[in-house]
């Protein structure tokens, strides 16, 4: 047998992986026991992790990184201007790290900022003409999005639904966590 792998996971639990077993590969050390519900949540976190990694080597094809193409999608998308306070939230991220990423891409070309004419101390985010074609770069890349398409229609409905309950449910735990309104969560 292969020697063991010690590495721990989203929730801190150490195990044991070894790499050529046909059960996995993956053993629990010591006496720790899950319940249920985090058995649910290490599935979603090691879901979440392979269709996180799955979308980055898609769009490194392209040349973009996730952030970014989620970001190009909700301007792309949006009915009205977006800020970047509105673009934080789309993406769940912290104010000061969109700031960053808007930067980057406007050094790329792919998007502008503009004071808003109307309201002096608000900044609007647009995309240049690089920024669409960076957009549709990214969409001809959809093995990611579309691998539901492996589930019959009646599981996706179900998928969804659970997935909205769950989103709810983290969206309200994050207000009780950080009430103020710089901290606001992402909706």
């Amino acid at each position: 047998m292969p020697p063991a792998v010690p590495l721990l996971t989203p929730l801190g639990i150490p195990i044991e992986y070894y790499p050529n077993q046909t059960t996995g590969g993956v053993r629990v050390s010591g006496t720790v026991r899950l319940n249920e519900d985090e058995k649910t949540w290490e599935r979603i976190f090691r879901t979440s992790g392979a269709l996180y990694r799955l979308r980055e080597m898609e769009l490194d094809r392209v040349g973009l990184s996730l952030s970014q193409a989620a970001a190009l999608y909700f301007l792309k998308t949006s009915p009205e201007p977006l800020t970047p306070m509105k673009i934080s939230r789309l993406i769940h991220k912290q104010p000061h790290t969109t700031a960053a990423l808007l930067r980057r891409m406007e050094s790329r070309g792919l998007i502008k900022r503009t004071r808003d004419l109307h309201r002096k101390n608000w900044v609007r985010v647009s995309l240049t003409r690089k920024g669409e074609a960076a957009f549709q770069r990214q969409m001809s890349e959809r093995t990611a999005m579309n691998i539901t398409s492996r589930l019959s229609r009646d599981d996706v409905a179900v998928l969804n639904r659970i997935l909205r309950q769950l989103h709810d449910a983290a969206v309200e735990l994050i207000c009780q966590m950080k009430p103020t309104p710089y901290d606001s969560p992402f909706l």
